[in-house]
């Protein structure tokens, strides 16, 4: 099913994948109605065809939820495809339950956010406007699940190694603003720097903490305000 609406350009177009079409209908009128920042440009069913409709029209997030036509977990099969495909559209994922590990696996799957079907219709509205800005939407405890999953995958050594303290003040920004999902331009923009300053950081950063990769130093980042809490 396809539902198109004409829209101001610069609204948030959004994709909706639920389990059946009642849901989806339900979900296109609820954030229609009296706001027209968020456009519904489709919404689907199926995983297949919510994948292709996504890669050919590439909407600024996809509001997906975790069942679909095809079953329980059809919907993060759906994110994985699309990060694999390094698909523009961010996901957010749609829970019936706060189990924890379900949590997890959303944002393991490429979720750049979740958000529970008993949260209200302007909590969502928040999330797709965040998720947008490339923000990433979790709550405190959704990342006390994401630091705990965190620390336990990295080796011994590494949860033994550098601290947060042997980087300048600018340069944990930095860190903590990568690790809130920003690119290099959001990151620039966050602190009135430019991009090639902002590379340059993550350049001698890598280097002072022996990381290779962004998820590398969102991992250190994560070990390091994991073990503040503990400490505090």
């Amino acid at each position: 099913m396809e539902m198109m609406q004409q829209s101001r350009s610069s609204a948030i177009t959004v994709f909706i994948a639920e389990s059946n079409y009642l849901n989806c209908q339900l979900l296109e009128s609820t954030l229609r109605r009296k706001n027209r920042a968020i456009a519904i440009v489709g919404s689907e069913i199926g995983r297949e065809r919510s994948l292709t409709f996504i890669e050919k029209r590439q909407p600024d997030v996809a509001l997906i939820s975790a069942q679909l036509e095809g079953g329980d977990l059809d919907g993060y099969h759906l994110i994985s495809e699309l990060r694999s495909m390094q698909c523009p559209t961010r996901a957010v994922l749609l829970l019936g339950s706060r189990e924890r590990d379900l949590v997890i696996d959303a944002f393991r799957c490429g979720a750049h956010g979740v958000i529970f079907r008993d949260e209200r219709i302007e909590t969502l509205r928040r999330c797709i406007r965040a998720v947008h800005d490339g923000q990433v939407w979790a709550n405190s405890e959704q990342l006390r699940y994401l630091l705990d999953a965190l620390y336990h995958s990295m080796p011994p050594s590494f949860r033994q190694s550098a601290r947060l303290e042997l980087l300048s003040k600018r340069q944990a920004d930095v860190v903590r603003l990568v690790a809130q999902g920003m690119t290099n331009r959001d990151v620039a923009a966050e602190l009135g720097l430019s991009e090639h300053t902002i590379r340059n950081y993550l350049f001698e950063i890598f280097n002072r903490v022996g990381v290779s990769t962004r998820v590398e130093l969102v991992r250190f980042y994560m070990h390091n305000a994991h073990h503040e809490q503990l400490a505090g």
